[in-house]
């Protein structure tokens, strides 16, 4: 059942058929001709699936990831980087990743860090004197860290699928993503010592505090965020709420870059988005069925552990897995489908879930800025009107970086579960 299913699904997704089309009617299908199970149980289990007080929070963050871009925040956060890191030597090579990594912080959206922050952050490396395509490449591989740092929209739909705390795997997303984005701008500065391109402005004590004044609203959103979901205050689709009436005030009322006649428009906008993403996740219940009912975890689960009982090797083999759906793939679907059948199988040779839903969702991010299906990678190319290859022949050296990062987790898992660890302990 399982193999028709996938068989039917691929098929489809390559003649054309949208992903969540596609999986819905391979699942379908495999139902009608292989069980008798009544279509009605399956609709009222998709409609089930939906009836989720966590996945509430994607939508949520979803929105304020919006309101941010339109609303002045962007603009502040970018300047306040450009007087914390911009005196570096590639300065704003550095202040195109602090500021991803504070927009990611915010958004939780890959696609919203490099369609705003991005845009903005390309065209003012150009001007120094950088090459768009570096400018490009640096702003693209940044656009990651939104799907890694909390509160990412793709680490809440993976924890969610997992059943394990979405507290404690966004927290774990957490190190990583600035051990990253600290790794990114360490090769930056070698990277424009070594080619002579780059910048760097004058430390000046009063622009960084005049800077650091006007972005204090914006810096309170992930402040916030992290403090109350940390202490337990509030649970992170709590906290997205409060991160959407939060960024509105601030939008309208201290950077009044909105109006209220323009949240009607924002909030259709992204509720299209929301949608795309929460029917796959409708579809892909029925596929989780199917996959339970032909035992398929427990199939791969005894093949993974029939190749290699060593946990480094079958988080290699995982790894280039990832890597190959995630260039084919969807990351959302991927989470869906993948999920139920990897997660037995790596817990099974004594794997940490926790430590593998993050790690998963590091490693099908390279699929958001590679080719065929790269949202980032396209989003990127409406920004800056390069060719697709171009883009990608630029971004090559990051992902190899990236490559070489992943690896390092997969040799010391500590890294990712330790702090989380000890901060959950601590509170």
């Amino acid at each position: 059942m399982s193999i028709a299913l996938l068989a039917m699904f691929f098929v489809l997704m390559m003649v054309g058929v949208p992903i969540a089309v596609a999986l819905g009617i391979a699942s379908v299908f495999t139902i009608m001709v292989f069980t008798e199970i009544p279509l009605s149980s399956v609709i009222q289990s998709m409609f089930t699936s939906m009836n989720s007080f966590v996945m509430v929070g994607v939508p949520l963050f979803i929105l304020a990831g919006s309101l941010m871009d339109e609303g002045g925040v962007a603009d502040k956060i970018y300047n306040f980087c450009d007087a914390s890191v911009g005196w570096i030597y590639g300065g704003l090579g550095h202040v195109s990743v602090m500021t991803s990594m504070l927009f990611a912080g915010m958004s939780g959206s890959s696609v919203a860090s490099i369609a705003s922050i991005g845009k903005m952050s390309i065209n003012a490396l150009e001007k120094k004197g950088y090459p768009k395509e570096y400018a490009t490449a640096i702003n693209l591989i940044g656009s990651m860290l939104a799907s890694i740092i909390p509160p990412s929209i793709l680490m809440i739909i993976a924890a969610s699928v997992a059943d394990i705390s979405v507290g404690r795997a966004l927290v774990a997303g957490l190190i990583p993503g600035i051990m990253i984005g600290l790794i990114f701008m360490i090769y930056n500065y070698i990277y424009c010592k070594r080619t002579g391109i780059g910048d760097k402005s004058e430390f000046d004590w009063k622009r960084l505090g005049k800077a650091f004044v006007l972005a204090v609203p914006s810096l309170l959103v992930p402040v916030i965020l992290l403090v109350g979901m940390f202490t337990g205050i509030y649970t992170p689709t709590e906290a997205a709420g409060i991160a959407v009436a939060y960024t509105i005030f601030i939008s309208i009322y201290v950077y009044k870059g909105l109006r209220w006649a323009d949240i009607p428009r924002i909030i259709i906008s992204r509720a299209r988005a929301t949608g795309s993403i929460l029917f796959v996740a409708i579809t892909a219940k029925p596929a989780s069925f199917i996959f339970n009912l032909d035992g398929l975890p427990a199939k791969v689960a005894a093949g993974i552990s029939s190749l290699s009982t060593n946990k480094i090797v079958i988080m290699l083999l995982v790894f280039v897995f990832l890597i190959l759906v995630g260039m084919f793939m969807d990351a959302t679907a991927a989470i869906y489908i993948l999920v139920p059948i990897l997660l037995p199988a790596v817990v099974a040779v004594g794997i940490d879930p926790l430590f593998f839903v993050v790690f998963m969702i590091i490693t099908l991010s390279f699929g958001l800025i590679t080719p065929p299906v790269g949202v980032c990678l396209y989003a990127a190319e409406n920004v800056t009107g390069l060719k697709i290859e171009t883009i990608v022949k630029a971004t090559i050296p990051w992902l190899v970086l990236t490559t070489i990062i992943i690896l390092v987790l997969i040799l010391v898992p500590q890294i990712i579960t330790a702090p989380v660890n000890l901060i959950f302990n601590l509170i």
